[in-house]
């Protein structure tokens, strides 16, 4: 008897692969692989979310009226052009769902997050990686790219492993030099580490442009990671359409609850994009410090460093190394960074953990 046989695009997709909670031996760790808050939760969203225990038996609202309407105050935006879902992923992968298919091209840089490549292949596209400039996203190269088989553009601002960031001037000149029938979607879910003078220009373009989507989460800055709440701003025509596939009941209700306060913790926000700041820089510095090993900082503008190893040490070697003494980063040869460890930006007692750590690894192999 022969057994159904599954797509042969969903047979070519390599699985996402979560970073790391546990070492190898199960020890206590220093959890710096998946780019969480090390700060943890705004005592109001854990508040809001604490009052919400007893709603477990209930279906929760499947609008998310009342997230929607806190989402465009915040921001300034109409509500009912607000999507949602189980943290931004769902949302990208709803606009490929929307706007791709077999046949169809989706363009996204070389070293951009795995789930682009995912969602693309989930709706059998095709998958176009474009050349990066040093880790970092290249326009030219982009635009180079595009024939008129293709649909979407993925691009994450900062990127996801490398922590780039594309200025604004180079977001609207990607924005018009595209066809008007390419959809040009900007993963911002490390917006919040900017600061405010770095704004590229995404959720502008999403309120007057057709072809923008935009998408953030509450699973970074905001400390929600368990709950995955995502959203995504756009045209009325591209909201319409990407509810259509949307699953039901997709945040709950103590999440949404969560979420909406949130978004008043202010001083919480402030807090830990200055500790980010402080830490990501100093991390830089002393990693600097390490150059006679070959290590190499990539410029980052979000709470993480991608660090490069160009010398005898071995990315390799030394996420081993790292997780027998009990930290865990995130090593990604999957995604064509054989050479490369990324490393969250944690607690300070973690961030200096690490730096000791760094020292005597590279101590060992020189």
């Amino acid at each position: 008897m022969t057994a159904p046989k599954p797509k042969d695009w969903i047979m070519a997709i390599a699985p996402y692969v979560p970073g790391r909670s546990t070492t190898d031996s199960g020890a206590p760790v220093a959890k710096l692989s998946s780019n969480e808050n090390p700060l943890g939760t705004s005592p109001e969203a854990q508040a809001a979310f604490s009052k919400h225990v007893g709603d477990l038996s209930r279906y929760p609202d499947a609008s998310a009226a009342e997230l929607r309407a806190a989402l465009a105050a915040y921001h300034d935006l109409d509500p009912a052009r607000i999507i949602y879902g189980t943290g931004s992923d769902e949302v990208l992968h709803l606009a490929a769902g929307a706007y791709a298919g077999p046949g169809d091209e989706v363009i996204f840089v070389r070293y951009g997050f795995s789930v682009y490549e995912i969602a693309t292949r989930r709706v059998g596209a095709h998958p176009v990686v474009a050349p990066d400039k040093d880790h970092a996203t290249d326009v030219d190269a982009i635009l180079a790219c595009v024939t008129e088989r293709t649909r979407i553009v993925f691009i994450a601002n900062p990127n996801n492993p490398t922590g780039t960031y594309a200025p604004r001037g180079e977001i609207l000149r990607l924005h018009a030099n595209l066809p008007s029938d390419v959809m040009l979607v900007i993963d911002q879910a490390y917006s919040e580490y900017l600061m405010p003078e770095e704004d590229d220009g995404g959720l502008d373009l999403a309120r007057h442009a057709p072809n923008v989507i935009v998408t953030r989460t509450f699973s970074k800055i905001h400390g929600l990671a368990a709950e995955r709440i995502g959203w995504g701003y756009g045209s009325a025509e591209a909201v319409a359409a990407m509810h259509r596939i949307r699953a039901p009941f997709c945040i709950t209700t103590a999440g949404q609850q969560a979420a909406i306060a949130a978004l008043g913790a202010t001083d919480f926000i402030e807090h830990s994009r200055a500790h980010n700041i402080k830490w990501r820089t100093w991390l830089a510095g002393e990693i600097a410090k390490l150059g006679n090993a070959g290590l190499r900082v990539v410029p980052s503008h979000a709470n993480f460093l991608l660090v490069l190893f160009e010398g005898a040490l071995t990315a390799e070697v030394a996420y081993h190394q790292l997780m027998e003494r009990g930290i865990i980063v995130r090593w990604l040869p999957g995604q064509g960074l054989a050479n490369g460890l990324r490393m969250t930006i944690g607690t300070e007692a973690e961030t200096r953990t690490l730096v000791e750590a760094l020292r005597a690894i590279v101590a060992d192999a020189v």
